[in-house]
């Protein structure tokens, strides 16, 4: 696929990584307000984002402000909940979702650094706070990405389409949805940095678009919310919501490939309409 090619390493390029890579540390270490960062760099051949910001490589950031979401459990997939469909332990819980869609986009070409920090401790209401603690620190630091993916999975409100999942050959695939939020608040009055919600919005709807396009009733249409989800740090910023706590973590992993390559095509196709 044109543009989604892996690109060698420079000299020069490696200097300004362990640069970057030394300051984004030093920051972690001073930021006593949030838990350190845990950074996974899923490709192995790959500079530190800032430097590998200067190749053209597509990148993206996956995190998780609700770290501890989890799935139903099965026999092959059991947990210790820290609550109800909730569990410290990232083989289960959307950790191993993130890494998986890593796998998914690193195979496609991606850039993917993968932040497996805890952001619900201490209390889970305020989790938002500290996963934009960790962006503007990423951000502010000097990398850089088309995509921001903060992945989540839903809380089941009832059958959608007359079901839980779609299946698609003989896997059964958990439904995907897309968040947008538009920073206005629940009373109007909202944040006062707020997202440019139709830009957002767009890029949702033409991810949504090809999931369908891919395998047909997988994607529930794009959820528009007066929350702003951090998304106002940039118009590449994106809240999807794999499966829900009725979903088994098969269903949710079965999905993955899909919204991977959802995601490269409408790269793909945004890159080839900027040429």
């Amino acid at each position: 696929m044109r543009g989604l090619r892996r690109w060698g390493r420079a000299a020069a390029l490696m200097a300004l990584a362990v640069f970057a890579w030394g300051m984004i540390r030093s920051a972690a270490q001073t930021h006593g307000a949030r838990p350190a960062l845990v950074i996974e760099v899923i490709d192995q051949e790959a500079e530190p984002a800032a430097a590998q910001a200067l190749t053209g490589q597509p990148r993206v950031l996956i995190y998780h402000t609700h770290t501890w979401e989890a799935y139903e459990m099965t026999e092959d997939a059991q947990y210790t909940p820290t609550e109800t469909w909730r569990t410290m332990d990232e083989r289960f819980n959307m950790v191993r979702i993130g890494r998986e869609l890593a796998a998914e986009l690193t195979s496609r070409g991606f850039y993917v650094v993968h932040d497996t920090t805890a952001f619900e401790p201490p209390n889970l209401s305020a989790a938002y706070t500290r996963s934009l603690a960790m962006l503007d620190e990423r951000l502010g630091g000097g990398e850089a990405y088309d995509y921001i993916i903060d992945l989540h999975r839903d809380a089941y409100s009832g059958p959608y389409n007359g079901g839980n999942w779609v299946s698609a050959g003989e896997r059964e695939m958990a439904y995907v949805m897309m968040l947008v939020g538009k920073g206005t608040g629940a009373t109007g009055s909202g944040f006062d940095e707020r997202p440019d919600w139709p830009k957002n919005l767009a890029l949702a709807e033409q991810i949504t678009q090809e999931m369908e396009t891919l395998v047909p009733g997988i994607a529930r249409e794009v959820k528009i919310k007066t929350g702003r989800f951090n998304q106002h740090v940039s118009s590449g910023a994106m809240l999807i919501e794999i499966g829900n706590n009725r979903n088994t973590l098969d269903q949710a992993l079965a999905s993955c490939p899909v919204v991977a390559e959802a995601i490269a095509r409408v790269y793909e196709s945004r890159s080839s309409a900027q040429e």
